[in-house]
């Protein structure tokens, strides 16, 4: 059994419907001609391998904030969290993080915590590398009481091809670090704005792991890592 799951990777129930029709698709046009079949078929194909969601082994570490996406981390600065949050102006460390059409697109909780709020915004479907994606994008913004009384905030941004944001928490809903929270599909980003002070573990070009790789220690005096990963 345990051989089993290292060759089928569990899929997200959110993906079914897509792979449903891709697949009924792809058997209409094996219909007309055996080329654009097969064509469905590589498709068909690619959509399961989308919406794959694998187990994760988060760190158990108490003040440990994870990566909440697969990806690359495309961006470190600093910006003020979405408006709608009600987190104020004050500029926080933000860390972006990339995903492309082949990575896992089911989002992680980055840490322990409460949702104190969670505010989805329409917006513009720019490319998610731009930094102005942050502020223009269709997104969905969480922010996460700590147990220590601070804040952080987390946002899933849809992207150029991404046209649904899909999330499961809602206000005063408690969230563990590494616990599943929502899926983009097709292409998006997500920022994290650590509190104040925290700094980040991780460089810009690093590849992350959701609900694995370590973005920040909040209980850290550890500096901010100098570089970029080519």
């Amino acid at each position: 059994m345990s051989a089993l799951k290292t060759v089928i990777v569990p899929i997200n129930k959110a993906g079914w419907p897509f792979i449903a029709l891709f697949a009924v698709v792809s058997a209409l046009l094996a219909t007309w001609t055996p080329f654009l079949g097969w064509i469905g078929l590589v498709l068909t194909a690619w959509c399961v391998y989308f919406f794959r969601d694998p187990d994760r082994v988060t760190p158990t570490k108490p003040g440990l904030v994870v990566s909440p996406a697969d990806g690359r981390v495309t961006l470190i600065t600093r910006a003020a969290p979405p408006p709608e949050l009600g987190m104020g102006e004050e500029k926080l460390t933000r860390i972006s993080v990339f995903l492309n059409v082949f990575d896992v697109h089911v989002n992680r909780c980055p840490t322990d915590g409460v949702v104190k709020a969670a505010e989805y915004k329409p917006g513009k479907f720019l490319n998610a590398d731009l930094d102005k994606a942050s502020d223009e994008n269709e997104r969905m913004s969480i922010r996460l009481g700590l147990p220590d009384g601070r804040e952080m905030a987390f946002v899933q941004i849809a992207g150029l091809v991404a046209r649904r944001i899909i999330w499961w928490v809602a206000p005063a809903q408690a969230l563990k670090a590494g616990e599943r929270y929502g899926l983009i599909r097709f292409g998006s980003r997500c920022d994290v704005y650590l509190p104040e002070g925290v700094h980040p573990l991780v460089a810009v070009g690093q590849k992350m792991i959701a609900g694995e790789t370590i973005l920040a220690d909040l209980t850290s005096l550890e500096q901010q890592r100098e570089g970029e990963v080519r």
